[in-house]
């Protein structure tokens, strides 16, 4: 099984950076893929970023792309969304997600906010 702990969140100013960081354990060897979605309240959990563990090829949802970075720190079992220049529509629940051999799992989420 695989665990995933994620933190990073907070309050920020609509320009501004943060960077979401998530913790992996468990069974980290049958790690395929790292992810990042959001969700805002009664809509559907999107898409943001993911890593490959073996090789490391980033993929980004249009919206994010050029402002967002995720990397990935193997002897920490961490990877981190680095995240810039953010504006309102940002402002999500933020998730950590692994895709692996066995079942996928999910992180708890964390809260962004992006003042105006």
């Amino acid at each position: 099984q695989v665990q995933l702990v994620e933190s990073g969140g907070g309050l920020v100013q609509t320009g501004g950076s943060l960077t979401l960081s998530c913790v992996a354990s468990g069974m980290i060897f049958s790690i395929h893929t790292w992810g990042w979605y959001r969700q805002t309240a009664g809509n559907e959990r999107e898409f943001v970023a993911s890593i490959l563990q073996r090789g490391g090829s980033t993929e980004y949802a249009e919206s994010v792309r050029g402002r967002f970075s995720v990397s990935k720190d193997d002897a920490r079992n961490t990877v981190h969304l680095r995240m810039n220049n953010l504006t309102p529509a940002d402002t999500a629940f933020y998730y950590c997600h692994v895709r692996r051999s066995g079942p996928d799992s999910w992180g708890q989420g964390t809260q962004v906010t992006v003042s105006s």
